[in-house]
């Protein structure tokens, strides 16, 4: 059982082989999913042009806007700039979607090569790293969620329900993202 604790200006967050083994398996699910759709993958450790950089992917200005996914997950995961307005979504999706596509994708890599191996351990997390799994596991709370069509006033499935062991999944990803968001705060 997934077990946390402060140390200094970090988290320790021990898993067990299962744990550490499906957090393997989803994140490297929803990071498959964030591969940019027109053509190999770049790789999650390429550079993400400086924000504070004015000419920084200035090259990448002239390309399409990419289409909207058309994917459920991916779109939940990349949602439109601009809900009433198609061609401002295009264009903020043809500015913003490279990079974040390739900020998500780091971040699941950074998780992933945090993750204790087989046997499960401990992992250490200092605050950077921190922000990384909690932006991960909630990409991977909104992509398992989508898929199960998840909403608010949504009763908790019944056992005999084939979503079930999903949604337990669910609420273990949930409670994992709070109880590392808590002890990160303490």
């Amino acid at each position: 059982m997934t077990s946390f604790r402060r140390e200094g200006n970090g988290v320790v967050v021990a898993f067990d082989e299962v744990e550490a083994s499906l957090l393997r398996h989803l994140v490297g699910e929803v990071s498959a999913l964030l591969e940019p759709e027109d053509g190999p993958a770049e790789s999650a450790d390429a550079a993400v042009p400086d924000p504070a950089d004015p000419l920084a992917g200035l090259a990448e200005l002239d390309a399409a806007a990419p289409d909207p996914p058309t994917d459920p997950v991916v779109a939940r995961l990349l949602p439109d700039g601009y809900r009433d307005d198609p061609e401002s979504a295009g264009e903020f999706r043809r500015l913003t979607e490279p990079a974040l596509r390739q900020q998500k994708r780091r971040n699941a890599a950074r998780l992933l090569a945090d993750l204790p191996g087989e046997g499960g351990g401990e992992v250490r997390l200092d605050p950077e790293t921190t922000e990384c799994w909690l932006t991960t596991l909630n990409d991977v709370r909104l992509a398992l969620g989508t898929r199960l069509d998840l909403t608010e006033d949504m009763p908790e499935p019944d056992q005999d329900d084939p979503d079930a062991p999903a949604y337990v999944v669910y609420v273990w990803l949930t409670q994992l993202q709070d109880v590392l968001v808590q002890v990160a705060l303490e």
